[in-house]
Protein backbone atom coordinates (compact mmCIF):
# COMPACT_ATOMS: atom_id res chain seq x y z
CA UNK A 1 0.00 0.00 0.00
CA UNK A 2 1.24 3.15 -1.02
CA UNK A 3 2.13 5.69 1.64
CA UNK A 4 0.16 8.51 0.69
CA UNK A 5 -3.24 8.18 1.87
CA UNK A 6 -4.88 11.22 0.51
CA UNK A 7 -3.86 13.36 -2.29
CA UNK A 8 -6.37 16.66 -2.64
CA UNK A 9 -6.11 18.16 -6.36
CA UNK A 10 -7.22 22.01 -7.71
CA UNK A 11 -10.49 20.88 -5.55
CA UNK A 12 -12.89 23.62 -6.02
CA UNK A 13 -16.21 23.69 -3.91
CA UNK A 14 -18.61 26.35 -4.45
CA UNK A 15 -22.27 27.33 -3.10
CA UNK A 16 -24.44 28.36 -6.05
CA UNK A 17 -27.06 30.56 -4.14
CA UNK A 18 -29.66 33.26 -5.33
CA UNK A 19 -26.99 36.26 -4.59
CA UNK A 20 -24.56 34.67 -6.65
CA UNK A 21 -21.51 31.40 -6.59
CA UNK A 22 -19.75 31.23 -3.48
CA UNK A 23 -16.67 30.19 -4.18
CA UNK A 24 -15.64 28.65 -0.41
CA UNK A 25 -12.75 26.68 -1.98
CA UNK A 26 -10.86 27.07 -5.32
CA UNK A 27 -7.81 25.28 -6.75
CA UNK A 28 -6.92 23.91 -3.42
CA UNK A 29 -3.94 21.01 -3.85
CA UNK A 30 -2.34 19.25 -0.79
CA UNK A 31 -1.63 15.42 0.48
CA UNK A 32 -1.59 13.61 3.49
CA UNK A 33 1.08 10.58 3.82
CA UNK A 34 0.19 7.32 6.64
CA UNK A 35 1.34 8.65 9.95
CA UNK A 36 1.45 12.18 9.24
CA UNK A 37 -0.28 15.53 10.60
CA UNK A 38 -1.53 18.53 8.19
CA UNK A 39 -2.77 21.53 10.19
CA UNK A 40 -5.53 23.10 7.88
CA UNK A 41 -5.24 26.86 9.50
CA UNK A 42 -6.63 30.12 8.87
CA UNK A 43 -9.56 32.60 9.91
CA UNK A 44 -13.35 32.02 9.82
CA UNK A 45 -14.40 32.07 6.70
CA UNK A 46 -11.41 30.79 4.62
CA UNK A 47 -12.89 27.98 4.01
CA UNK A 48 -11.14 24.94 6.10
CA UNK A 49 -14.06 23.82 6.93
CA UNK A 50 -16.07 23.14 3.63
CA UNK A 51 -12.80 21.65 2.84
CA UNK A 52 -13.26 18.85 5.40
CA UNK A 53 -16.70 18.45 4.36
CA UNK A 54 -15.37 17.91 0.82
CA UNK A 55 -13.09 15.13 1.36
CA UNK A 56 -15.89 12.94 2.96
CA UNK A 57 -18.20 14.25 0.61
CA UNK A 58 -20.92 15.84 3.14
CA UNK A 59 -21.19 19.51 1.49
CA UNK A 60 -25.19 20.03 1.12
CA UNK A 61 -26.95 21.66 -1.64
CA UNK A 62 -26.87 24.41 -2.69
CA UNK A 63 -23.39 23.06 -2.47
CA UNK A 64 -21.44 20.97 -4.47
CA UNK A 65 -17.92 19.73 -5.60
CA UNK A 66 -17.78 21.80 -8.90
CA UNK A 67 -14.46 20.30 -9.86
CA UNK A 68 -11.22 18.77 -9.17
CA UNK A 69 -10.55 15.52 -6.90
CA UNK A 70 -9.84 14.18 -4.25
CA UNK A 71 -7.64 10.77 -4.30
CA UNK A 72 -8.22 8.28 -1.23
CA UNK A 73 -6.01 5.78 -1.65
CA UNK A 74 -5.97 6.30 -5.34
CA UNK A 75 -9.55 6.36 -5.71
CA UNK A 76 -11.35 9.29 -6.58
CA UNK A 77 -14.02 10.27 -3.85
CA UNK A 78 -15.39 12.88 -6.11
CA UNK A 79 -16.58 10.02 -8.34
CA UNK A 80 -17.73 7.43 -5.80
CA UNK A 81 -21.37 6.78 -5.50
CA UNK A 82 -23.34 7.67 -2.34
CA UNK A 83 -23.37 3.69 -0.92
CA UNK A 84 -19.88 3.68 -1.60
CA UNK A 85 -19.35 6.60 0.54
CA UNK A 86 -21.24 5.09 3.53
CA UNK A 87 -18.85 1.81 3.16
CA UNK A 88 -15.73 4.67 3.86
CA UNK A 89 -17.37 7.23 6.06
CA UNK A 90 -17.08 6.02 9.61
CA UNK A 91 -14.62 3.27 8.70
CA UNK A 92 -11.82 4.49 6.50
CA UNK A 93 -12.26 8.07 7.01
CA UNK A 94 -14.09 9.69 10.60
CA UNK A 95 -14.94 13.25 10.69
CA UNK A 96 -15.08 14.72 14.21
CA UNK A 97 -17.49 18.05 14.06
CA UNK A 98 -16.53 20.73 16.23
CA UNK A 99 -20.22 20.25 17.66
CA UNK A 100 -20.56 17.23 19.07
CA UNK A 101 -24.26 17.18 18.84
CA UNK A 102 -23.65 16.67 14.86
CA UNK A 103 -22.36 13.12 15.85
CA UNK A 104 -24.62 11.86 18.45
CA UNK A 105 -28.45 10.86 18.41
CA UNK A 106 -30.15 12.84 21.47
CA UNK A 107 -32.25 10.36 21.82
CA UNK A 108 -30.01 6.98 21.97
CA UNK A 109 -27.86 5.89 24.54
CA UNK A 110 -23.89 6.03 24.06
CA UNK A 111 -23.58 2.77 24.25
CA UNK A 112 -26.22 2.19 21.68
CA UNK A 113 -24.96 4.52 19.17
CA UNK A 114 -21.03 3.28 20.02
CA UNK A 115 -22.02 -0.48 19.44
CA UNK A 116 -24.18 0.17 16.29
CA UNK A 117 -21.05 2.01 14.68
CA UNK A 118 -18.75 -0.64 15.47
CA UNK A 119 -20.94 -3.75 13.69
CA UNK A 120 -21.78 -1.13 11.11
CA UNK A 121 -18.39 -1.92 9.88
CA UNK A 122 -16.84 -4.71 11.58
CA UNK A 123 -18.60 -8.50 12.31
CA UNK A 124 -18.28 -8.90 15.92
CA UNK A 125 -20.67 -10.09 18.68
CA UNK A 126 -22.61 -7.10 20.62
CA UNK A 127 -20.07 -7.76 23.85
CA UNK A 128 -16.85 -7.63 21.88
CA UNK A 129 -18.53 -3.86 20.56
CA UNK A 130 -19.46 -2.96 23.94
CA UNK A 131 -15.84 -3.57 24.96
CA UNK A 132 -14.27 -1.70 22.41
CA UNK A 133 -16.80 1.00 22.90
CA UNK A 134 -16.05 1.26 27.14
CA UNK A 135 -11.69 1.22 25.65
CA UNK A 136 -12.51 4.15 23.57
CA UNK A 137 -14.12 6.27 26.36
CA UNK A 138 -11.52 5.62 28.49
CA UNK A 139 -9.12 6.81 25.74
CA UNK A 140 -10.45 9.96 25.76
CA UNK A 141 -10.23 10.39 29.64
CA UNK A 142 -13.64 9.73 30.48
CA UNK A 143 -14.10 8.52 34.11
CA UNK A 144 -15.98 5.42 34.87
CA UNK A 145 -16.09 4.21 31.12
CA UNK A 146 -18.95 1.50 31.75
CA UNK A 147 -21.67 3.65 33.52
CA UNK A 148 -20.80 6.01 31.35
CA UNK A 149 -21.68 4.19 28.20
CA UNK A 150 -25.46 4.10 29.91
CA UNK A 151 -26.04 7.72 30.00
CA UNK A 152 -27.60 10.07 27.60
CA UNK A 153 -25.77 12.94 25.88
CA UNK A 154 -27.79 15.31 27.54
CA UNK A 155 -26.38 14.00 30.68
CA UNK A 156 -23.00 14.75 29.35
CA UNK A 157 -21.42 18.46 29.50
CA UNK A 158 -20.24 20.07 26.39
CA UNK A 159 -16.71 19.13 26.67
CA UNK A 160 -17.69 15.13 27.53
CA UNK A 161 -19.55 14.79 24.72
CA UNK A 162 -16.81 16.23 22.31
CA UNK A 163 -14.66 13.38 24.16
CA UNK A 164 -17.31 10.89 22.99
CA UNK A 165 -17.57 11.99 19.28
CA UNK A 166 -13.95 11.76 19.43
CA UNK A 167 -13.79 8.16 20.37
CA UNK A 168 -16.65 7.52 17.88
CA UNK A 169 -14.03 8.63 15.46
CA UNK A 170 -11.26 6.10 16.83
CA UNK A 171 -13.27 3.01 17.03
CA UNK A 172 -12.22 1.56 13.89
CA UNK A 173 -8.72 3.25 14.33
CA UNK A 174 -9.28 4.64 10.11
CA UNK A 175 -6.30 5.39 7.84
CA UNK A 176 -7.80 9.17 7.86
CA UNK A 177 -9.42 11.50 10.38
CA UNK A 178 -10.51 14.66 9.40
CA UNK A 179 -10.68 16.87 12.98
CA UNK A 180 -12.64 20.16 12.76
CA UNK A 181 -11.17 22.35 15.92
CA UNK A 182 -12.17 18.92 18.33
CA UNK A 183 -10.59 20.43 21.40
CA UNK A 184 -11.73 23.89 21.17
CA UNK A 185 -14.31 23.10 23.95
CA UNK A 186 -12.13 21.03 25.89
CA UNK A 187 -9.81 22.39 29.01
CA UNK A 188 -6.12 22.47 28.59
CA UNK A 189 -5.01 19.08 30.35
CA UNK A 190 -8.11 17.31 28.17
CA UNK A 191 -7.26 18.83 25.49
CA UNK A 192 -3.42 17.76 26.04
CA UNK A 193 -4.46 14.02 26.06
CA UNK A 194 -6.47 14.62 23.25
CA UNK A 195 -3.56 15.43 21.40
CA UNK A 196 -1.22 13.11 22.67
CA UNK A 197 -3.78 10.24 21.98
CA UNK A 198 -4.45 11.05 18.29
CA UNK A 199 -0.55 11.38 18.06
CA UNK A 200 -0.09 8.20 18.89
CA UNK A 201 -2.18 6.76 16.69
CA UNK A 202 -1.13 8.49 13.37
CA UNK A 203 2.69 6.70 15.38
CA UNK A 204 1.33 3.38 15.99
CA UNK A 205 -1.29 2.93 13.46
CA UNK A 206 -0.59 4.72 10.39
CA UNK A 207 -3.57 7.41 10.58
CA UNK A 208 -3.24 9.79 8.23
CA UNK A 209 -5.06 12.88 10.42
CA UNK A 210 -6.25 16.54 9.03
CA UNK A 211 -6.64 18.86 12.13
CA UNK A 212 -8.28 21.75 10.95
CA UNK A 213 -7.87 24.82 13.18
CA UNK A 214 -7.47 28.54 14.28
CA UNK A 215 -4.89 28.00 16.90
CA UNK A 216 -1.27 27.90 16.43
CA UNK A 217 -0.17 26.53 19.22
CA UNK A 218 -1.63 23.20 18.61
CA UNK A 219 -0.48 23.16 15.11
CA UNK A 220 2.99 23.78 16.50
CA UNK A 221 2.84 20.79 18.79
CA UNK A 222 1.21 18.23 16.56
CA UNK A 223 1.26 18.57 12.84
CA UNK A 224 4.24 17.98 10.42
CA UNK A 225 3.08 19.86 7.69
CA UNK A 226 0.81 23.14 7.43
CA UNK A 227 -1.47 24.66 4.99
CA UNK A 228 -2.72 28.53 5.28
CA UNK A 229 -6.24 29.09 4.31
CA UNK A 230 -7.05 32.12 2.92
CA UNK A 231 -10.28 33.48 1.08
CA UNK A 232 -10.87 29.43 -0.41
CA UNK A 233 -7.00 29.44 -1.37
CA UNK A 234 -3.94 27.50 0.27
CA UNK A 235 -1.58 30.45 0.46
CA UNK A 236 1.33 29.24 1.45
CA UNK A 237 2.13 25.40 2.93
CA UNK A 238 4.83 23.15 4.13
CA UNK A 239 6.54 21.51 6.71
CA UNK A 240 5.60 23.23 10.28
CA UNK A 241 8.82 24.87 11.31
CA UNK A 242 9.39 26.26 7.47
CA UNK A 243 6.39 27.77 7.57
CA UNK A 244 6.40 28.92 11.32
CA UNK A 245 9.17 30.17 11.87
CA UNK A 246 10.31 31.33 8.39
CA UNK A 247 6.94 32.62 6.48
CA UNK A 248 6.97 33.69 3.52
CA UNK A 249 3.32 34.99 2.56
CA UNK A 250 2.40 38.54 4.21
CA UNK A 251 -0.62 36.59 5.26
CA UNK A 252 0.96 33.82 7.49
CA UNK A 253 3.29 36.64 9.06
CA UNK A 254 0.50 38.21 10.23
CA UNK A 255 -1.48 35.03 11.72
CA UNK A 256 1.93 34.38 13.79
CA UNK A 257 2.54 38.50 14.82
CA UNK A 258 -1.30 38.12 16.21
CA UNK A 259 -0.53 35.52 18.48
CA UNK A 260 -0.24 37.39 22.02
CA UNK A 261 3.49 35.36 23.17
CA UNK A 262 4.75 36.81 20.02
CA UNK A 263 4.10 40.73 21.47
CA UNK A 264 6.64 41.71 23.90
CA UNK A 265 4.62 43.06 27.35
CA UNK A 266 3.55 45.96 27.20
CA UNK A 267 3.12 46.67 23.77
CA UNK A 268 0.14 46.40 21.58
CA UNK A 269 -1.13 43.15 19.81
CA UNK A 270 0.02 43.19 16.39
CA UNK A 271 -3.18 42.30 14.07
CA UNK A 272 -3.92 42.19 10.23
CA UNK A 273 -5.66 45.61 9.23
CA UNK A 274 -9.14 44.98 7.88
CA UNK A 275 -11.01 41.85 7.09
CA UNK A 276 -11.82 38.84 5.27
CA UNK A 277 -13.22 39.62 1.80
CA UNK A 278 -16.51 38.39 0.90
CA UNK A 279 -16.31 34.73 -1.17
CA UNK A 280 -19.04 36.50 -2.78
CA UNK A 281 -17.35 39.41 -4.33
CA UNK A 282 -13.52 38.44 -4.46
CA UNK A 283 -11.41 41.12 -5.55
CA UNK A 284 -9.53 40.47 -9.04
CA UNK A 285 -6.01 39.15 -8.44
CA UNK A 286 -4.80 38.55 -4.90
CA UNK A 287 -7.45 38.47 -2.05
CA UNK A 288 -5.19 40.00 0.39
CA UNK A 289 -4.23 42.72 -0.90
CA UNK A 290 -6.14 44.99 0.17
CA UNK A 291 -5.17 44.25 3.47
CA UNK A 292 -1.36 43.78 2.54
CA UNK A 293 1.39 46.17 3.35
CA UNK A 294 3.36 44.78 0.02
CA UNK A 295 0.88 44.89 -2.31
CA UNK A 296 1.22 47.00 -5.65
CA UNK A 297 0.05 46.39 -9.26
CA UNK A 298 1.26 43.12 -9.66
CA UNK A 299 -1.35 41.56 -7.06
CA UNK A 300 -4.07 42.69 -9.25
CA UNK A 301 -3.40 39.51 -10.88
CA UNK A 302 -3.75 36.33 -9.83
CA UNK A 303 0.00 35.00 -8.27
CA UNK A 304 0.83 31.64 -9.35
CA UNK A 305 1.80 28.89 -6.70
CA UNK A 306 5.41 28.64 -6.94
CA UNK A 307 7.73 26.20 -4.72
CA UNK A 308 10.55 28.44 -3.33
CA UNK A 309 11.81 25.93 -1.44
CA UNK A 310 11.56 21.98 -1.91
CA UNK A 311 8.02 21.51 -0.11
CA UNK A 312 6.93 24.78 0.60
CA UNK A 313 4.43 25.95 -1.86
CA UNK A 314 3.66 29.88 -1.79
CA UNK A 315 1.00 31.73 -3.54
CA UNK A 316 2.61 35.46 -3.51
CA UNK A 317 4.28 38.43 -5.81
CA UNK A 318 6.41 39.64 -2.76
CA UNK A 319 7.41 36.84 0.01
CA UNK A 320 8.53 37.77 2.80
CA UNK A 321 12.56 36.24 3.45
CA UNK A 322 13.17 37.53 7.52
CA UNK A 323 12.16 34.96 10.46
CA UNK A 324 9.30 35.81 12.50
CA UNK A 325 10.81 37.58 15.27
Amino acid sequence: MSDMTLEVRNLRTHFFTRAGVVRAVEDVSFSVQRGRVLGLVGESGSGKTVTGFSIIRLVDPPGRIAGGSILFHGRDLAKLSEREMRGLRGNRIAMIFQDPMMTLNPVLRIDTQMIETVRAHAKVSHAEARARSRDALGMVGIPSPDERLESYPHQFSGGMRQRVAIAIALLHRPDLIIADEPTTALDVTIQAQILAEVQKLAANVGTALIWITHDLSVVAGLADEIAVMYAGRIVEAGDVATVLDRPSHPYTHGLIGSVPSRNKRGTRLRQIPGMTPSLLDLPEGCAFRARCAYADAACEKDPPTTEPARGHALRCFHPLLEPVA
